[in-house]
């Protein structure tokens, strides 16, 4: 019998001979230099032990995926049967959204609940919410409650939950805030919430963004320089670990930089060195790995239309974090070791296309395979109006879940879990995009890590180097946009599709936003006790001057006397400072 070494050599061999009387007179057929196709076989992944590189569904490096049994799958025939909505249940957060005031979000909110959609709160705020300004500062004109809901005080975190009350009270479903730089105030308010309603904190459930490293990267909504917002990133940390154990801490972004135009390999080293900061402020504070670890998540990486790329992507993402956690940070408990996002592969935002944009459907189903094949639910995302305007319409909505289902209970994908392993490409491809994004990653911990990175603006330029090469492919045609760069002539048709339930964002409540929030924030202002909020932001600004101070107790007291999220935030920022505008 040959060994395996004879048995490699002979492929090799045979490999040689194949190109020389097979592939090579095809490609001078076409007039090829090079060919735009690859055939794999065991030469691409010598050496490959399987259970150290792949191992099974559940168990480290979890390359296979994190569960053995997914719980969507478990439950994928109840839910048919029940005529469930696409958020099986009430136990997870809902579909993203938020606008305007919070009676109108509250509203929406109502709406969605007779609708069957009653998942928690996923909650988007506006951008002057997200900056840390109040709907009545001159920062904010123009843009109150236009990208989410405008949330200025406790007092509007309670209107928004007057639709979470009973079955669907906040010790029964968890919320999302997708909020970064004042992330410890939107916290404090909700946990403010559980007090006032006598709910115990440990019953709390739910996610903050809190991904405040990569705003200096991608998004930019910052408030404070990079150290001071660790410093808070800090104090949520162990006041959470400590009194909310339940609640997710952070939601690392590495969609943000994706969409922003960071490569397949940016993405995947930046999300890493991220990810090590936020781990090692734990250490640092002196918190067990294993304590906090589990409590991590992932606000999806980003995607794109590359399918094989992106299931190799999520394989090596998996292995990455996972070996960090076990061999860098010492962590003991296989759940610290594994990334959670709500899905995994997927398209991002940013394929989609305002040109022909039912297109996009199709395009969200090839994320959505992705997904699936890579250890996620075959969530088709986003929904074909994504480039339209702020807010899927219903029907958009009602496609993008019915896509989902047919992927789940037609095409049965999901019944096999990692269909890739063991595949000669798949773990070849897995292995180069890792080996990419741990050279990227080495990069930045030799500079001193993600914070050291972000101040000498390393990720940001890099980032922007990206997506500067990848539009001069696209206008060059070294890579197609099917309606965009290619197949655009007359002879094309635009197809589109009449929406015939409401508006989901009313243009007449956007309309009078500003002018209601405003006025109500007058209101509040002449209503509450204004010597409880002096006496209260000064305390926090004291605790602010001392490192060793944890704040939160301090901007919880803050939130329950009423004071504004301007208020609480022009504190920090007269301790901390304001973080400088980034520079490509």
């Amino acid at each position: 019998m040959a060994s395996d070494d004879e048995k490699l050599k002979a492929i090799e061999e045979a490999k040689k001979e194949w190109e020389k009387r097979v592939l090579e007179p095809r490609m001078k057929k076409f007039k090829l230099d090079k060919c735009p196709t690859r055939f794999y076989t065991p030469l691409d992944i010598k050496d490959f032990d399987f259970l150290e590189k792949v191992g099974f569904p559940g168990q480290y490096p979890f390359v296979a995926g994190n569960d053995p049994l997914p719980r969507w799958q478990a439950m994928a025939k109840a839910a048919a049967r029940a005529g469930a909505r696409y958020e099986w249940g009430a136990s997870g957060a809902g579909k993203y959204g938020g606008f305007g005031t919070p009676e109108d979000y509250r509203d929406y909110l109502i709406r969605m609940h007779k609708m069957g959609r009653k998942g928690g709160p996923n909650m988007a705020f506006d951008l002057p919410t997200q900056c840390g300004y109040d709907s009545d500062s001159d920062w904010a004109e123009g843009e109150v409650g236009r990208v989410g809901v405008a949330v200025d005080s406790f007092r509007d975190f309670e209107i928004i939950y007057e639709a979470y009350t009973g079955d669907l009270d906040i010790d029964k479903v968890p919320s999302n805030f997708t909020i970064n730089a004042p992330a410890a105030v939107i916290i404090a308010m909700y946990i403010a919430l559980a007090q006032k309603r006598n709910i115990p904190l440990e019953k709390l459930r739910g996610t903050p963004q809190n991904d405040i490293l990569k705003e200096f990267v991608s998004r930019g909504t910052y408030i404070f320089p990079p150290r001071p917002s660790m410093r808070l990133f800090r104090d949520i940390l162990v006041f959470c670990t400590k009194y909310v154990p339940n609640m997710n801490v952070t939601s690392i972004g590495g969609y943000h930089m994706r969409e922003a135009g960071a490569s397949r390999e940016q993405d995947l080293a930046f999300s890493m060195a991220i990810g090590a900061a936020y781990l090692q402020t734990g250490i640092d504070a002196g918190l067990d790995i294993d304590s906090y670890a589990p409590n991590f998540t992932f606000n999806a990486f980003g995607g794109s239309m590359e399918i094989y790329k992106e299931i190799a992507f999520q394989r090596a993402a998996r292995r990455m974090w996972a070996r960090m956690l076990k061999e860098r940070f010492g962590a003991k408990n296989p759940r610290s070791m594994l990334i959670r996002q709500i899905f995994t592969a997927h398209i991002g935002c940013s394929s989609t296309t305002l040109q022909r944009p039912l297109n996009n459907l199709t395009r969200s189903v090839v994320g959505a395979m992705a997904s699936g094949m890579s250890g996620g639910i075959p969530a088709v995302f986003p929904p074909y109006d994504e480039p339209l305007g702020l807010g899927h319409s219903l029907e958009a909505q009602q496609l993008a879940h019915d896509a989902t289902r047919i992927l789940i209970y037609e095409a049965k994908i999901g019944e096999v879990n990692d269909p890739w392993a063991g595949s000669y490409f798949m773990e070849s491809l897995t292995n180069e995009i890792e080996e990419a994004a741990q050279k990227e990653f080495d990069k930045i911990e030799e500079m001193g890590g993600a914070v050291a990175a972000i101040e000498n603006g390393y990720m940001r330029k890099a980032i922007v180097k990206s997506a500067y090469e990848k539009q001069r492919r696209i206008e060059n045609q070294e890579e197609f946009v099917v309606g965009v760069n290619c197949f655009t002539g007359p002879h094309e048709i635009e197809v589109t599709t009449n929406r015939s339930v409401p508006e989901v964002y009313p243009a007449e409540l956007m309309a009078t936003a500003e002018e209601r929030k405003k006025a109500a924030l007058a209101r509040l202002k002449k209503e509450r006790d204004n010597e409880a909020v002096s006496r209260t932001l000064k305390a926090l600004e004291k605790a602010a001057k001392n490192e060793d101070e944890n704040l939160m107790p301090y901007i919880i007291d803050c939130v329950k006397a009423y004071a504004t999220l301007q208020e609480i935030c022009d504190v920090l920022r007269s301790v901390f400072g304001v973080a400088e505008a980034a520079t490509a």
